[in-house]
């Protein structure tokens, strides 16, 4: 694990520091080494998630420091990212937390939401959480107070990250500011090349993010596909694509996964880039998932 992580390091030092100061005055055709730095974002995230469920190294403290650092070169604060994501397995597919579903209204009125949110709107929601540490602790009680419904996870999020992290959450908010102004400022004329790049990185993370719950139960907390990817390709994810292995046993680590798949007698549910493709009919009505019929859905 330790080599995964200094080469996620590596590579956050390649994108912010070494190609604005070194590579792009010799030639602008370094810029293209942000493509498979882009491109690296999933195993990124999933080397991210490790940390925020405590298996990415066995101490805790230095688990939760080198989660924090990942998160800033993220671009968000890693208190708000782990927060998310573990309010996530809790409420997941219940009325807090269904992504694409909708109760009332129209499919056209909740089609625009739920398209920025998939094409980029996720991760830039998330980067945009940096602006809440100029709130001052009366700002974040009313934020929490307007935020607070019984359809969405964000006030329970806001709530936390007031309650147990909010010096943590300004500090990192600060030094995500600082880094990413520093590499832009660094990159000169070539700052849309970095923008291009988290871009790319927020429609991957987007995109790929509601693909292992879309069209499954509701009021399932535990329900979630797995998403048959070659086995290469599953070892670069850092078998995330087993969601729903992991969604019952959130706490092994990620080479752990296909061993508990093995002994689940579990299988997989649909391919990972059709299962992506199939977020594109957008938001579905509540009633046509079956609440209590058995297993997960079939594709």
């Amino acid at each position: 694990m330790r080599r995964l992580i200094g080469a996620a390091v590596v590579g956050l030092g390649i994108e912010l520091v070494v190609l604005p100061l070194w590579l792009l005055p010799r030639s602008p055709a370094w810029g293209l080494l942000l493509i498979p730095l882009t491109l690296l974002t999933t195993p990124f995230w999933s080397l991210l998630h490790e940390a925020i469920h405590g298996s990415l190294v066995r101490d805790r403290r230095a688990n939760d420091a080198w989660g924090r650092v990942l998160a800033i070169g993220y671009g968000a604060p890693f208190a708000l990212l782990k927060s998310g994501h573990l309010l996530h397995h809790r409420y997941s597919r219940t009325e807090r937390e269904r992504t694409e579903i909708y109760a009332t209204g129209r499919w056209a009125s909740h089609a625009p939401g739920y398209y920025l949110r998939l094409f980029g709107g996720l991760y830039l929601a998330e980067v945009a959480s940096v602006l809440l540490a100029l709130l001052p602790e009366r700002g974040w009680a009313a934020l929490v107070r307007r935020t607070d419904r019984p359809d969405t996870i964000t006030g329970l999020l806001f709530d936390r990250v007031r309650r147990r992290f909010l010096t943590q959450f300004r500090l990192d908010a600060s030094a995500v500011v600082a880094v990413h102004l520093a590499a832009f400022l660094a990159y000169g004329r070539y700052g849309w090349m970095l923008v291009a790049a988290l871009a790319g990185r927020g429609l991957l993370i987007s995109l790929a993010d509601n693909a292992y719950h879309y069209g499954t139960r509701l009021d399932a907390s535990l329900e979630a596909l797995n998403l048959r990817l070659p086995r290469p390709l599953e070892t670069f994810v850092l078998a995330f694509n087993l969601h729903s292995v992991h969604h019952r046993h959130p706490g092994l680590p990620w080479h752990e996964l296909r061993t508990a798949f093995a002994a689940d007698g579990d299988e997989f549910h649909d391919d990972w880039f059709a299962a992506v493709g199939k977020q594109l009919r957008g938001p579905l009505p509540a009633g046509t998932l079956i609440a209590s019929s058995p297993g997960v859905r079939r594709h």
